[in-house]
């Protein structure tokens, strides 16, 4: 009787550590940059991809902003995200134990880095950033690497001033994301601003990748009403991170999934992407820690 209700304890134990390990749903977050619905529609193949994959039910989600994103991973209800380096750097600074550095997306020669593009309208006569003093500057989102962080670091060694309102550039706004930025600029709304970009290719494409391809792509803009004023140095492209706390056998099944995906289907990679790529590639934190340490600068911690 002992011996039998010992083995009923035991199977029962391995049961419920077996079902512990189970998911019964999978959820992506998608960065803000553009709206909900295109976001959605963008990563719609990657979720119906998932989902065949993992046997349950995938969701996307659309926060309106980074931090939406980043919470959701730090607080378990985001289980995998494409991050920019900042992101991920506020992430992993608020908790080092919650995610994952698993794949980045690699450019066309095989590289992995992007720049922040500072642009304004062809007829706006604004050319640089000395055309840009006492005129107004749109970032994109606090935590964005391309549309904050390392702008407010270099624009401000290359004009000499602060980028505080009324400083050097009249008035500096956020627009809330890279998408906000590009139409601001477009429509007049603010003189200039930055968004990513790969920086490879043609400027009329909105180059190979990145918001002003996607914004070109959709026809949100015709990329000869805009021309570039400014462009940073090169910039780690963010992580895509997996939650820590998930099945082993889950995230690996996924990141060959993100590493067959541009061989598999090259429509859906370039979706995925934002345009034109070789794949995604493996990396680790290691290759953010100098953007961490921006981050940290900047925030004074």
């Amino acid at each position: 009787m002992k011996k039998t209700l010992a083995f009923v304890l035991a199977t029962t134990a391995l049961v419920s550590a077996a079902q512990a390990q189970d998911i019964t749903e999978f959820r992506i977050g998608i960065l803000g940059g553009e709206n909900a619905q295109d976001r959605m529609n963008s990563n719609e193949c990657v979720r119906a991809y998932v989902e065949e994959l993992l046997g349950v039910e995938t969701k996307v989600f659309t926060p309106a902003d980074y931090d939406g994103v980043i919470q959701g991973l730090l607080g378990g209800s985001i289980d995998m995200a494409w991050l920019g380096a900042s992101a991920y750097a506020k992430t992993y600074m608020t908790d080092p134990e919650a995610v994952d550095v698993v794949m980045v997306k690699t450019n066309l020669d095989g590289s992995y880095g992007y720049h922040s593009i500072g642009f304004a309208r062809a007829d706006s006569g604004i050319t640089s950033l000395a055309d840009m003093k006492g005129k107004v500057f749109g970032f994109g989102d606090p935590n964005s690497t391309s549309g904050f962080l390392i702008p407010s670091v270099e624009i401000p060694k290359a004009v000499g001033a602060t980028m505080e309102s009324g400083d050097y550039f009249g008035e500096v706004r956020f627009t809330g994301g890279h998408e906000q930025t590009i139409v601001a600029v477009n429509n007049g709304d603010v003189d200039a601003g930055v968004t990513w970009a790969d920086g490879q290719g043609d400027w009329l494409d909105g180059y190979n990748s990145g918001a002003l391809r996607k914004a070109s792509d959709s026809g949100l803009v015709d990329m000869n009403d805009l021309v570039e004023i400014w462009k940073s140095e090169i910039i780690p492209e963010g992580p895509i991170v997996l939650r820590r706390g998930l099945p082993e056998k889950v995230k690996t099944d996924v990141t060959a999934f993100l590493a067959g995906l541009q061989e598999k289907d090259p429509e859906c990679a370039y979706n995925m992407a934002a345009g034109d790529t070789a794949g995604f590639e493996p990396i680790t934190h290691d290759a953010y820690k100098n953007i961490i340490a921006v981050r940290k600068a900047v925030q004074g911690n």
